[in-house]
């Protein structure tokens, strides 16, 4: 189940809004399963932040975006039962605007779509990434 790392891997996330919605994606892999995140994964060898983020969202979502600079950099750091490093991720969330496009789930999510404030109470979403779009964005609060 798990690849057992011998380094951590970096990662992009995008925040993207239209129309007072946010960008959110339902993960199809670990980690994470089953939940609503922001969309996002690996930066390959070569690619600048930026890069990684236009190509994972398109990936994920479809959607074509304009990427800007970093707003929260995190890192996620998961240990198995017998306390091994099992997964680490540092992850940079850039902040990023919609250019076009329509929603259609890529391969490694089970559903992407446009989520309101109110919608987003009722997900199931990381209480890290509640927590970080109310405070950057104040998203979520009403």
């Amino acid at each position: 189940m798990f690849n057992y790392p011998v380094f951590p891997r970096i990662c992009v996330g995008a925040v993207v809004f239209k129309d007072n919605r946010v960008l959110l994606v339902k993960r199809k892999n670990p980690p994470s399963k089953g939940m609503w995140a922001i969309p996002g994964g690996r930066v390959e060898l070569g690619e600048n932040l930026k890069q990684a983020a236009q190509r994972e969202i398109m990936e994920e979502t479809g959607i074509h975006i304009q990427v800007d600079e970093p707003i929260y950099i995190f890192e996620s750091i998961q240990k198995d039962e017998k306390g091994r490093i099992a997964l680490h991720y540092i992850i940079i969330d850039m902040v990023a605007r919609y250019k076009k496009g329509n929603i259609s789930p890529g391969d490694d999510a089970l559903d992407a779509r446009w989520i309101s404030e109110d919608e987003l109470k009722t997900l199931k979403v990381n209480q890290s990434t509640r927590d970080f779009l109310k405070e950057y964005f104040n998203f979520g609060s009403h």
